[in-house]
This record gives structure tokens, sequence and C-alpha cells, in this order.
């Protein structure tokens, strides 16, 4: 389900010329509502979307690129690892060790 359902009904087409775009560098694996998620969670998450104009969403929308949407979305992924899974915790740690050193 869509949050702000009509918002999104207004944007549509700016949401699925972006999106055409995204797939026009092969970054093809999301639809309009991932980018409207992406524009309500991470855009706008400190406005009212309510009272936004109509040329301010689209405008944020156009300017939006492909490296800002995955790198949120890379973020969201880890923030719902599962964080006790043991081998998730293996990876920690082989990130945190220390390398050893080199002999001369």
């Amino acid at each position: 389900m869509t949050s702000h359902p009509e918002q999104f009904e207004f944007v549509l087409p700016a949401l699925q010329s972006k999106r055409s775009e995204f797939h026009h560098f092969e970054y093809d694996t999301f639809t309009e509502q991932d980018l409207w998620e992406f524009c309500v969670k991470k855009k706008w998450r400190k406005k009212d979307i309510e009272t936004m104009h109509l040329y301010e969403m689209i405008n944020d929308i156009m300017d939006m690129t492909a490296s800002d949407f995955l790198a949120y979305h890379q973020v969201e992924g880890l923030k719902k690892a599962r964080w006790n899974d043991d081998s998730t915790l293996e990876n920690i740690e082989h990130l945190l060790r220390p390398s050893p050193k080199k002999t001369k």
C-alpha cells in the first residue's frame, strides 16, 4: 500500500519517467512505488507532504539520482539485517579483526 495515495497519483507520471530513466541505465529492479517510498521516507521525512506544492514534489523526483536511491536501500537493508545471525557475526568479526603485521 502506498502512503499518501492522492499525492502519489498526482506525481505518478514523473515517477514513471524517473523509473524509465533508471531502467535505461539497467537499474530495473524497482518500481514507481519504491521511488515514491524513497521520497516519502528520505527526501521528505521532515516535510508535511499534505501541504507540499506539486512543483516541489516533481522537482525532487526529477533530481533523484540512482546512486542516492541505491545508497538509501543499502542502508535500509543493513538496518534490517539479522545481527544475531552467526554468519553475520562472523563477517563482522572478520571485518573488524586487525590484519596481521607484515614482516620485512
